[in-house]
């Protein structure tokens, strides 16, 4: 459940104008910054114009909306789109710049700000293209894998550990991909078994390794197959406990003047060689 933070009751017509940093709602709002606070409230933090429009497009339920006067003579139908998507529950506010930027975790917010119920996690269910990212602290590759991934037509993404993917470095970095891609994120042990059950229902289970790892070269793999793609962070890599369920090892050639590539990076061609394959198969 979503925790109840107002600063006062509302009418459609006057929304709440907050013009002081040191409104009750402001504290409040800024412990959805960290892991802990956004668990509390079962809130995330949106923010900006890009991530306001997905949940627009997504048809997502905000529970805020603070905007400032300025943001909303700017974009008054996305403002009006926001605004009925709150609900009855919802709250719209009019807030000042300083306020929005004692809120926000960039430096510069470009005006508007949501709350936003969590994805709920997806149920465990046949999938034919998954991605399992063991490992990944990087916000910012994180939300970019999210993107790639979405892009790539992946049903699921299962994260072992690693950043929490409802932190806003990563929604941002995911242009809002994490709002729309079904995301579980659990134990290594406990992904690991959702693994060796999907292997065992026939999915190859293809493990990404640096070149000296002697995988197969992507493009020589039947990507066409039900797939579960497993990556790990550029450093570590994979570990022993997911790479020992891999039916299939897979490699990126490259120069050897680099010894391995940055995992978004490397997962865009692992990822779109599926596509690649349906569109032109191989005769």
């Amino acid at each position: 459940m979503c925790a109840t933070f107002r600063a006062s009751e509302p009418t459609r017509s006057d929304p709440v104008l907050i013009s002081s940093r040191r409104n009750p709602l402001v504290r409040q709002l800024r412990q959805l910054h960290t892991p802990a606070g956004r668990r509390e409230a079962g809130l995330l933090l949106i923010e900006g114009t890009h991530l306001a429009q997905e949940v627009a497009r997504l048809g997502l339920k905000p529970h805020h909306l603070l905007c400032s006067e300025a943001w909303q003579q700017r974009q008054p139908a996305l403002m009006e789109a926001l605004q009925a998507a709150l609900g009855e529950q919802g709250q719209r506010l009019s807030v000042s710049e300083e306020v929005l930027a004692a809120i926000a975790t960039t430096e510069h917010p470009d005006g508007v700000l949501l709350t936003l119920p969590p994805p709920p996690a997806p149920p465990p269910q046949r999938v034919s293209f998954g991605l399992v990212l063991d490992g990944i602290q990087d916000p910012g590759n994180l939300g970019t894998l999210q993107r790639t991934a979405l892009a790539a037509g992946i049903e699921q993404l299962w994260l072992a550990g690693g950043a929490d993917p409802h932190q806003p470095k990563v929604l941002r970095a995911s242009a809002g991909a994490a709002l729309e891609l079904p995301c579980w994120r659990a134990e290594r042990t406990a992904v690991a078994a959702r693994v060796h059950e999907a292997a065992g229902r026939g999915l190859q289970v293809v493990a990404a390794l640096p070149p000296a790892g002697n995988g197969l070269p992507y493009w020589e793999l039947d990507w066409t197959r039900p797939s579960l793609l497993l990556l790990g962070a550029e450093g570590p890599g994979l570990s022993p406990e997911l790479l020992a369920l891999a039916t299939h090892r897979v490699g990126i050639p490259h120069s050897r003047a680099v010894e391995s590539l940055n995992v978004a990076v490397a997962a865009a061609p692992l990822l779109l060689e599926r596509t690649r394959q349906e569109r032109m198969p191989v005769n």
